[in-house]
């Protein structure tokens, strides 16, 4: 079969690797649609990690099974799957809490060297990947587009139930990629106001289809000035950083009212993770600076049904296809910011 390697910085080449072959507790899946996510984009410039002299990434996976082993119950050829990267080691002590996301032994397909992801004509899904992963079956009215989706999805939802979004709030999203974008789109269905700050005149334009209340020039505007002056003078309930830019974590704190919440959602480069907060404001506003990363596998199957509601439509997120041919093309499309969401299928 075909592979889309990652074999050094920016750079990705076509393989024919062998096919997997299902473990008697596992099985196959024939990829239908991978989607090119921001961390990709990360250890896309970067290359493989040290040691590693290739990869195969891509873990917002969505597809049909096409080989089942004997020992399998509740898969069966023909299946269609949303699948999402994270294996908990289900022992550890945050697995035994049910915080299955931090587990100590977390592994992740697509991301963990040795754990092959979704941008391949077929990818292996073991015995561990079915017991403690993210595997679901597709909703009947969905597509593959939506199922790979569902996976960014996910994590959106999982970061607006942790910092509480409610009716009537104002939330502020500092980066109007397609995470900042579902953010926005989450934000607003939880009936709060929405603001988006982002420096791409492209993305801003594209974020502006999402129904926020304000679109802000993060290159041009003093942001800290301009929340302050749309929330008379409060500041926002709630501060999104959606963006990899540590600076932005700093202007959140900045922004956000007394008893508000900061929500640092996008990693920074491992290179460069420090950043400066205003701890007197923090301290004495009362505010809350909470992570967020990844989610319950039960989230996962929530943001399936979402979808299937039409709550959160794919159509607008997807912007742009590729085949698995040109999947050095689809990372290149994706990092440029042109595109907004960027799909690899079969050729």
């Amino acid at each position: 079969m075909n592979a889309a390697c990652l074999v050094g910085p920016q750079s990705v080449e076509l393989r024919h690797v062998p096919d997997p072959v299902a473990p008697p507790d596992g099985l196959v899946l024939r990829m239908r649609a991978c989607g090119v996510c921001g961390s990709d984009l990360r250890r896309w410039r970067e290359g493989p990690p040290a040691g590693v002299a290739a990869m195969v990434q891509g873990h917002e996976l969505a597809g049909e099974v096409v080989a089942v082993g004997p020992a399998v119950s509740g898969f069966r050829v023909g299946d269609r799957l949303a699948v999402a990267p994270d294996i908990h080691c289900g022992t550890c002590d945050y697995c035994r809490r049910g915080w299955f996301n931090l587990c100590t032994h977390l592994r992740l397909l697509g991301i963990t060297p040795g754990l092959d992801g979704g941008f391949a004509e077929k990818v292996l899904l073991s015995g561990d990947v079915l017991r403690n992963g993210v595997v679901h079956q597709l909703p009947q009215t969905l597509g593959f587009h939506e199922g790979a989706l569902a996976e960014t999805l996910a994590s959106v939802l999982a970061a607006h139930h942790k910092c509480e979004t409610r009716l009537g709030e104002t939330v502020v999203v500092l980066g109007a990629g397609p995470i900042g974008c579902l953010h926005a789109v989450v934000a607003h269905a939880r009936g709060a106001r929405v603001l988006i700050a982002e420096p791409n005149p492209n993305r801003r334009r594209r974020a502006a289809t999402f129904g926020p209340d304000a679109v802000m020039d993060a290159a041009r505007d003093d942001l800290v000035a301009e929340v302050i002056r749309l929330t008379d003078g409060l500041g926002a309930d709630v501060v999104v950083c959606a963006n990899p830019v540590g600076a932005t974590q700093g202007q959140a704190v900045e922004m956000a009212r007394r008893g508000g919440r900061i929500v640092v959602f996008g990693g920074l480069p491992k290179s460069d993770p420090m950043v400066s907060l205003n701890a007197n404001r923090i301290h004495y506003g009362e505010q809350v600076v909470m992570g967020a990363f990844s989610y319950h596998p039960s989230v996962h199957e929530e943001a399936l049904r979402i979808l299937a509601r039409g709550v959160v439509k794919a159509a607008p997120f997807v912007t742009h296809t590729r085949p698995l041919s040109k999947a050095a093309e689809a990372f290149a499309l994706a990092a440029s910011g042109e595109a907004l969401k960027v799909m690899v299928e079969p050729d």
